[in-house]
């Protein structure tokens, strides 16, 4: 094997995470949003400009209520995994035993498109079932589907009772989400007659989802602060209004996100969406699978490896995916193109076979990819193959859930004048 994927590969096996994937051993067997489209340093920290002062030293640090959503779009590709996923991991494992973690699959927000009833069905218990495999433990965190605690609906519409229409119109990702949903690459040929109401409202269900638990931080990548804004200021709207600072206005936390590219078209993310089967690797991938989608991944001719997004977008994007898997703290799209290029340059020095850039590259992404995700379809075939304990997992998270959001809701109520 290359000596530069025995280095990545080693990367990932760093002895500071815990394994991918693996189970939180639990008595007897009771193992317990973001839509499509790190290292094993400390947890991902907030952003100084939307997070408060650190505490004085020597102070206890104030108990965070951390909430983000995944759509259940069945199971998740990697972009999905490296761009979110694997940050819930590493929040949970970096957190306080104070803080409060509440990891959801909005149903609700899926929704605001046309679904198929069966299908989405299916893929709710699909996304719960990766949500455990991946290592999320529910004995640390709350894991459920928003769509079975009525309290997101109730609290969605008593804010939009409240929220300006001019606030919703200046948000487009609507157009986005329409351009998608038609495989239409030009936002401008969708107009207002093709939106219904709940897709241009979603942005406020959205901060309810926030605002339900009285969240304190969420979870975001830098090109997603401004997604949290709204939810900033329909909480410090409703505080205002009935004159208590009842809501916390909520701040990111700034994730190491790794934004991963379709690997046929590498100037778009990496989505389910696309038609092109071949632009995306699922979780649930055979090795031969991701072996063949890799060898048709874009790159060039270029003899050397390097990091150039602008440039040379495929290949920085398998860069960014081997970087992405490392647990390497230091790990950058920059120095794993090094690496290959020492190696590379190593073995022609041996008088070894010298392969093309592009294909010694990709025989390393495809390797890497096998084995990360090797102990996450293990893991994920096993919580799939028992679906009692799915659906006990389901309720559990229901219930802890809901417990919290009646609690808040029932002062809301009062506020609002529609409860004693």
């Amino acid at each position: 094997m290359p000596a530069a994927i025995r280095l990545v590969r080693q990367a990932i096996a760093g002895p500071s995470r815990l394994p991918i994937g693996s189970a939180v051993p639990t008595p007897a067997r009771r193992c317990l949003w973001t839509s499509q489209g790190t290292a094993d340093a400390a947890p991902p920290t907030a952003s100084p400009s939307s997070s408060s002062s650190p505490p004085p030293p020597g102070s206890t640090p104030r108990p965070r209520t951390i909430f983000s959503g995944i759509q259940p779009t069945g199971i998740p590709h990697l972009g999905n995994y490296l761009g979110a996923l694997r940050n819930w991991v590493d929040l949970q494992n970096g957190a306080s035993p104070d803080d409060t973690l509440l990891f959801s699959i909005v149903g609700m927000h899926a929704l605001t498109m046309p679904q198929d009833p069966k299908r989405l069905f299916r893929e709710r218990r699909e996304m719960m079932a990766t949500l455990l495999a991946i290592g999320l433990d529910p004995h640390r965190c709350t894991i459920f589907h928003q769509d079975q605690v009525k309290q997101h609906a109730e609290l969605a519409w008593y804010l939009m009772c409240q929220t300006p229409f001019g606030k919703l119109g200046r948000m487009t990702t609507w157009k986005s989400k329409l351009a998608t949903a038609r495989n239409s690459a030009d936002e401008s040929s969708i107009d207002e007659t093709q939106l219904a109401l709940g897709l241009f409202a979603y942005p406020v269900l959205q901060a309810a989802d926030i605002l339900l638990y009285r969240s304190t931080h969420v979870p975001v990548g830098e090109d997603q602060v401004q997604h949290l804004e709204l939810s900033r200021d329909v909480a410090d709207l409703f505080n205002r209004t009935y004159r208590k600072r009842f809501f916390p206005l909520p701040q990111h936390i700034i994730t190491p996100t790794k934004r991963i590219l379709s690997l046929r078209d590498p100037t778009s993310k990496m989505s389910k969406s696309a038609p092109d089967v071949n632009s995306r690797i699922l979780l649930t991938d055979t090795p031969a699978q991701i072996s063949s989608k890799i060898r048709k991944a874009v790159t060039d001719a270029e003899r050397t490896i390097s990091y150039d997004p602008t440039n040379r977008p495929g290949v920085s994007n398998l860069l960014s995916i081997l970087s992405g898997l490392s647990s390497d703290p230091g790990s950058t799209p920059a120095k794993v193109a090094e690496e290959l290029n020492g190696a590379l340059a190593r073995q022609a020095e041996q008088g070894g076979k010298e392969l093309p850039s592009g294909k010694y590259l990709k025989d390393a992404v495809a390797d890497v990819c096998v084995e990360a995700l090797r102990p996450i379809q293990h893991e994920l075939e096993r919580v799939k193959m028992d679906q009692a304990y799915l659906a006990e997992m389901e309720e559990k998270g229901r219930a802890k859930a809901e417990e919290a959001a009646e609690a808040n809701m029932q002062a809301v109520r009062r506020m609002m004048g529609v409860a004693a």
